[in-house]
């Protein structure tokens, strides 16, 4: 656990709110980073708890369908859970509903969930879809369609991707909450609120005064991380 400068910023007065980035099918790294973080918030006595996961938990990583399944039936016990909608679970759902959406999610990660549902992802793209559909649970498919684009904690946003710069919140489209990068990533403007968000990954926890990346490449290095905000404190937990 990594503790970083207290700030003039806060969320709601006896509220421990945890954010966790991408996963992206790696389902064992998720499961100790949740270990540690019910480990932190019991030792820490937090009575009012909230764990929100950015998005993409699937695609790229050995078990999509495995973390679903986890995220599902196995939610942190005494915590109020949001799950956020990643561009990655926006590609499975276009291409439940358009086939020509498979090669670029296939270039994306795609064959990796298609796989963890037993399906051959070198199959043509429309008997793809079909056999997707057909092996999609419909408990994953519930979850996936109920995703939110975005939660408010305090002085905190919390979404996949990032924002607009200079768009009020209500204004936000659904494509860069869950797309952009450069033009939010490189703006140096002040938002309405500290955007907490995954989609762009990096070495480590890429803090900035306007915002707070958390996508260190889970498929890639093994580590997740979580953001663990309580009063005017920021602190920092990794799988």
């Amino acid at each position: 656990m990594d503790a970083i400068e207290e700030t003039s910023l806060r969320v709601p007065e006896g509220r421990a709110v945890y954010a966790i980035g991408d996963i992206h099918g790696c389902l064992a790294p998720l499961e100790r980073l949740e270990r540690k973080i019910l480990a932190d918030a019991t030792a820490r006595g937090a009575k009012d708890r909230v764990i929100v996961y950015l998005g993409d938990y699937i695609d790229r990583g050995p078990d999509s369908a495995g973390v679903l399944d986890h995220l599902i039936e196995r939610p942190l016990p005494g915590f109020r859970v949001v799950h956020l909608c990643g561009n990655h679970e926006d590609y499975l759902l276009r291409f439940l509903c358009d086939p020509s959406v498979g090669s670029d999610w296939h270039y994306n990660g795609g064959e990796a969930t298609l796989e963890s549902y037993g399906l051959d992802p070198s199959h043509e793209w429309g008997h793809l879809r079909a056999e997707l559909a057909r092996a999609l649970p419909i408990r994953h498919r519930v979850f996936l369609e109920g995703l939110r684009l975005l939660h408010v904690e305090g002085d905190y946003l919390f979404v996949h991707a990032g924002i607009r710069p200079g768009l009020p919140l209500e204004r936000q489209s659904r494509e860069d909450l869950l797309w952009i990068r450069g033009t939010f990533l490189n703006s140096d403007l002040r938002h309405e609120k500290i955007v907490v968000h995954g989609h762009s990954i990096t070495r480590d926890a890429d803090i900035r005064p306007n915002r707070i990346g958390i996508d260190t490449g889970a498929f890639l290095s093994g580590r997740l991380t979580c953001l663990a905000l309580e009063g005017t404190e920021r602190r920092l937990l990794s799988s």
